[in-house]
């Protein structure tokens, strides 16, 4: 009775996560694949670009901890 709104929340939350995996890595790779395009990348770009990779590796971090399927989070 107790455990099944703690049951549900958690999968709500790992529900988002994948989801924001997937974005972050979507925004990572095409970051940097304009960063290997533009001939000068500005340190501005190249920070973003750096920014979006921790993120991405973060919450992939988190989503071990998690025991998420890796399958869950490459969809």
């Amino acid at each position: 009775m107790f455990f099944s709104k703690k049951k549900t929340l958690r999968q709500k939350y790992d529900e988002k996560l994948v989801l924001e995996i997937n974005a972050l890595r979507e925004k990572w790779k095409r970051q940097k694949n304009l960063a290997e395009i533009t001939f000068s990348p500005t340190k501005e770009f190249e920070v973003e670009t750096k920014l979006f990779e921790i993120k991405y590796f973060y919450l992939f971090h988190e989503a071990k901890i998690r025991n998420l399927n890796a399958k869950a989070t490459y969809k």
